[in-house]
């Protein structure tokens, strides 16, 4: 301590870099408040249980008379129904508000999840899943209410933290899943899994209940409101006619998350059965692979959350397509190691994408128009999906087990393409809803 000093003031010398590692702490994660505090909690939970349950899930259909192709056929099912919902979602979120669709409706999945729990045996899960298409009608409005309630200066920064608690939470499920999947079989265990994530489900609607409206003037929803825009034409025409109301680059960002979305889900429909048939990882190894990408996230996303606000959402996407290209040989000639390598790769794409499309639809979409962009994008991107994982399915059963990861792995020079050509960072952010 220098002479002329008294201890208290030396004191305080030393704590003041503290406190200013604190205070920009604060400043950076103070938007982690409210609505976007409610809406991370409950992810947190659900994601926390329902990941415990899908680690084994497809083996579960399998033990329970299905196949390869009948895990295709769930996912496609589920996905169809909540395409086609989407678009009434995207109404109701638009002109009722986002609150009371998404609370009631994640009470409604947890009751779905239910049929997991149950099922005696493959076409009770498709049941479910169903089940599941229907409730998922409140996406738009979550996706709406995180794109109202993040500062357009930190957006890139916002999803990526979604993805870190997301992937925090997840990153002990699989471990967790494996120790069922040991200690009570993989039927049992599963099962007990899933009432887990009914139990998440149920806490997440709670929280749910106390976020704040971000619509002004919406106008009430009733039983009666919620029929009529099921059954409504108008909602269907409002959820194409929207895009003539957004830049034309909106659109370009669809078309890129639709040729990125139809490869990878025909190749993550076989994804557990490529690695354990192919690769020769035995099933309780698992565990340690999806611990491994939830971990990456962890570490990787409020690093790559910064670099897309601070570089920009084009040359963030620029960079993933470039690591798919390098992660997808470690795939074709893997084993465990070469997995295991791959993952944080994996995860760095997963954040990048992620952060910077929905940065840049959140930065180009006006509120009054994100609930219906976001139903109509779910619509076309969920019914590519459900096509992607009927295909992937049968290619594996029926062509090849390598054919869906060569498609994802070529997919990436058209990606690269449309990125660099029609891809600009904005200068103007569309504004908030209130937080």
């Amino acid at each position: 301590m220098d002479e002329g000093k008294s201890e208290s003031e030396g004191a305080l010398e030393a704590d003041a870099p503290r406190k200013g590692i604190l205070g920009r702490l604060r400043g950076e994660f103070d938007f982690i408040k409210g609505n976007i505090l409610l809406l991370y909690v409950g992810s947190f939970i659900a994601d926390f249980t329902g990941e415990m349950a899908f680690t084994y899930y497809s083996l579960y259909v399998t033990a329970l008379g299905g196949t390869v192709a009948t895990v295709g056929l769930i996912s496609s099912v589920q996905q169809v129904i909540s395409a086609f919902i989407s678009f009434p979602g995207g109404y109701i979120a638009d002109k009722h508000g986002r609150k009371k669709i998404l609370w009631s409706m994640t009470l409604f999945m947890a009751f779905a999840t239910m049929f997991y729990v149950f099922a005696p045996n493959w076409q009770t899960i498709l049941l479910g899943a169903a089940l599941k298409g229907l409730a998922s009608i409140y996406n738009p409005a979550f996706n709406a209410l995180v794109m109202d309630s993040i500062p357009p200066e930190k957006r890139g920064t916002g999803y990526s933290v979604i993805q870190l608690i997301n992937s925090a939470s997840t990153t002990p499920s699989p471990l967790l899943a494996g120790l069922l999947y040991v200690n009570f079989g993989l039927i049992t265990g599963t099962r007990i899994a899933f009432a887990f994530a009914a139990l998440g489900l149920f806490v997440a609607a709670l929280l749910r209940m106390r976020i704040k409206e971000t619509v002004v003037d919406a106008e009430p929803l009733n039983g009666r409101e919620l029929v009529k825009s099921l059954s409504g034409a108008k909602v269907f025409v409002e959820g194409i006619n929207v895009w003539r109301q957004v830049p034309r680059t909106v659109v370009i960002i669809f078309l890129i998350q639709a040729l990125f979305m139809l490869p990878n889900a025909m190749f993550n429909v076989s994804f557990i059965f490529f690695i354990i048939d192919e690769l020769g990882v035995a099933p309780v190894n698992l565990a340690f692979i999806f611990s491994a990408l939830s971990v990456s996230i962890v570490v990787l996303a409020i690093p790559c959350g910064k670099m897309v606000d601070k570089y920009g959402k084009r040359k963030a996407l620029l960079a993933s397509w470039v690591l798919i290209a390098i992660v997808a040989p470690f795939l074709v000639w893997g084993n465990f190691v070469r997995l295991m390598i791959s993952m944080p790769i994996i995860a760095l794409v997963n954040i990048i994408f992620g952060s910077a499309i929905s940065s840049l639809y959140a930065d180009l979409v006006p509120i009054e128009h994100r609930g219906k962009i976001a139903g109509s994008r779910n619509f076309f991107i969920l019914i590519l999906a459900s096509v992607g994982s009927i295909l992937g399915g049968y290619l594996y059963d029926n062509v090849s087990h390598y054919l869906s990861l060569y498609v994802m792995w070529f997919a990436t020079l058209p990606l690269f393409l449309l990125t660099y050509l029609f891809i600009k960072d904005p200068e103007r952010h569309e504004i908030n809803g209130l937080n």
